[in-house]
């Protein structure tokens, strides 16, 4: 099932049934959406999120439903089975979802939906959108970028793996790291080194994971995310026609940097709803739990300690919805973005941490979601670029 905006898109308000607060920015059709999404999430994943992460896995399953209801194809033109909506509808989606407690899940569904699929449609020509792009948006074919190597992540301009040019096809040797959905990708959109040059060197291709001398190394067993799977590649000679090229010759470095952008908003977002449910658990847990004959949450001790949370969420959402704004419309962002990941990446590690500590021993059982997604916000700051690398784009955009 598809949401399409319609032509009149004003800008009304609508109390979420959630947060009893107005977001200006959002129409009623926003709102179908993400309940639609919610509900996905609520009946589709929860129930099985813990059960997923021991088992290190979720069912492919997930992909093809998803599709299915438009989760891959927000943004896309509808002439690729996309629903051309706007930033504000996968901001919807990404608060829907965040009512699955999986951030393994999520992380999964948002590589097809906020990273690779974005850069595919942006840059490649109408046969790779037919080929690639289509089953993609479907949930038919899953998707997966590969850039970080075993020397480095954010450091693009340090990449290893090497493509070079042998008549009418190109050939890539090397090896890529902390790759997700490495083990269920049918094709990846590759970083590789085709020039001396640091940044005028890269070129990114398309290779789909059938190609011959292509193989995934084993899982890496992670502290939280653990139902994604995240893992090594291989390319041993892998030999694919050069119309795969993504983009023009040599110009990797740059698209990668773009796609950065959309890639760290879309983590930020879903830090910031993943503190609104873990607020959410905490309130309705705190007048659960009693002690010494009263609800702990009655205590001083909690009542101030939630009021700053609940203070400083707000304060990352309007600072995540500034930097929405500005993309939505066009407009550079870099800094807002930056500004907003650091912000709310270092906030959920205290969130999770404070919210966990009002469920006392139970929230350090693995029968409450908290425990998990207090392990799986822990990458919040690492994922995307670390907040080391987002103080750093910020002290040059500062110019400090």
């Amino acid at each position: 099932m598809h949401f399409t905006l319609s032509s009149t898109n004003k800008m009304t308000a609508f109390a979420t049934p959630d947060t009893k607060t107005d977001f200006p920015y959002f129409t009623g059709e926003h709102e179908m959406f993400r309940q639609s999404v919610k509900r996905f999430a609520l009946d589709e994943i929860a129930p099985n999120a813990a059960q997923w992460d021991l088992a290190g896995a979720f069912p492919r399953e997930i992909f093809r439903k998803a599709g299915q209801l438009g989760l891959f194809g927000i943004r896309t033109d509808p002439k690729w089975g996309g629903a051309g909506m706007d930033w504000w509808a996968t901001a919807a989606y990404l608060d829907g979802i965040s009512h699955s407690t999986s951030g393994g899940v999520n992380m999964a569904l948002m590589v097809q939906s906020e990273i690779t699929l974005p850069a595919l449609e942006a840059l490649g020509t109408d046969e790779q959108r037919a080929e690639f792009l289509m089953p993609a948006v479907a949930g038919e074919a899953v998707a997966a970028l590969a850039i970080s190597e075993p020397g480095g992540g954010s450091d693009v301009a340090a990449i290893n793996t090497t493509a070079r040019a042998d008549g009418d096809d190109l050939i890539i040797k090397g090896q890529k790291l902390w790759i997700t959905n490495s083990l269920v990708a049918d094709f990846l959109i590759v970083a590789v080194r085709t020039g001396s040059h640091p940044h005028r060197g890269v070129s990114m291709l398309l290779l789909p994971t059938k190609t011959r001398g292509f193989s995934t190394g084993k899982t890496i067993h992670k502290v939280g995310m653990m139902c994604s799977d995240t893992g090594e590649l291989f390319f041993d000679e892998c030999r694919i026609p050069r119309r795969y090229l993504l983009g023009e010759w040599n110009k990797g470095f740059y698209y990668v940097m773009e796609n950065f952008q959309g890639e760290r908003l879309a983590l930020s977002l879903s830090a910031l709803y993943s503190m609104d449910r873990a607020l959410e658990m905490a309130m309705k847990y705190g007048l659960e739990r009693e002690a010494f004959g009263t609800p702990v949450r009655k205590f001083q001790v909690w009542k101030h300690r939630l009021a700053e949370l609940y203070t400083e969420v707000e304060a990352a959402r309007w600072l995540n919805y500034r930097a929405l704004d500005l993309v939505n419309r066009g407009a550079p962002a870099v800094k807002e973005i930056t500004m907003a990941k650091l912000f709310t990446s270092e906030l959920s590690q205290r969130v999770m941490y404070e919210c966990m500590q009002i469920f006392g021993g139970f929230g350090y059982t693995a029968e409450y979601p908290i425990g998990r997604m207090w392990r799986d916000a822990r990458l919040n700051t690492i994922g995307a670029g670390t907040s080391e690398i987002m103080k750093e784009i910020l002290a040059k955009q500062l110019g400090i």
